[in-house]
């Protein structure tokens, strides 16, 4: 009777592990339903065949996220292919884009739509245009080891003209663009700062931020972040070289920066590698973090 008492003594008295979230981005390349020659897509864009979409939702599975923010999609349907609506609640922009940003998000949370950060199109009616930031709050129902977290996250995809080049006067028209964008989502993060709420900011940039960034140093600015993706390189079709610059990154604010759980940054690599599979998988891996809840 002692032994059994002491030992529901130490069961009691030991710590709750605290829960985690798993968030990613994924920006799964032109992931639409439009037939190859549709008006709506450039011409060198191939059809997916359902062999490829059986093979993109496997990788879904086995990334066994939480939470996905999406880009380069053209609808629910098309995301529905993917990641399985028994599963997943899907929340797009509100835009007619066929590369839309968004979320994936395990039914087991509550997922609040807030409005679309519409300013991050800077040319709505453009045929291919900039595409506004989709924008959500997930709450994490209480456990045992959590008291419910909430998490404010913003998925946006980015001008892709301007990888490296510094802003200024004499900087590419896409650097402008994308130096007015920076500036959007740092008003964004900024305005989450002031509420005290954690937040996230996850997507494909586009931009290979080094120390010192132009890009980088406007989000800095703004508000106290850490960037998970911050001196590493990615895996994602490297080649002998070695890894490649991130494009894709995921940037936390407020007190999700303390959420993180060290060294959990993870690039899911696509065992396929011929050519062809940059276009029916993606040319961008799955990137994740995991965070300790409160």
């Amino acid at each position: 009777m002692r032994r059994i008492l002491f030992a529901l003594l130490v069961l009691f008295a030991a710590p709750s592990q605290a829960a985690e979230l798993k968030l990613a981005t994924w920006n799964i390349a032109w992931l639409t339903l439009k037939p190859e020659g549709h008006p709506a897509l450039p011409r060198n864009i191939a059809a997916r065949e359902p062999a490829d979409f059986r093979l993109l939702r496997d990788y879904a599975r086995r990334l066994a996220a939480d939470v996905v923010a999406l880009q380069e999609i053209d609808g629910a349907e098309a995301a529905a292919r993917v990641f399985d609506p028994a599963d997943w609640t899907i929340h797009l922009t509100d835009e007619a884009d066929v590369q839309r940003p968004g979320f994936a998000i395990r039914r087991t949370l509550r997922a609040t739509p807030m409005p679309d950060l519409r300013g991050l199109d800077l040319f709505p009616r453009a045929r291919y245009s900039l595409r506004r930031g989709a924008d959500i709050l997930v709450e994490a129902p209480a456990t045992e080891g959590s008291g419910g977290a909430r998490l404010r996250l913003l998925s946006v995809h980015l001008d892709a003209g301007c990888r490296e080049d510094r802003f200024g006067p004499s900087a590419p028209r896409d650097c402008d663009n994308l130096a007015r964008q920076g500036r959007i989502i740092a008003e964004w993060a900024a305005a989450r700062e002031r509420e005290g709420v954690a937040f996230a900011i996850l997507g494909d940039f586009n931009r290979r931020i080094r120390p010192g960034d132009d890009f980088g140093t406007i989000l800095d600015d703004a508000a106290p972040m850490i960037r998970a993706t911050e001196g590493l390189s990615s895996p994602c079709w490297a080649d002998a070289r070695g890894g490649r610059p991130f494009v894709s990154h995921l940037w936390l604010g407020g007190p999700a920066r303390e959420w993180l759980v060290p060294r959990s940054l993870a690039v899911m690599a696509y065992a396929e590698r011929g050519n062809r599979y940059r276009q029916t998988l993606s040319d961008h891996c799955p990137v994740s973090v995991r965070l300790r809840l409160p």
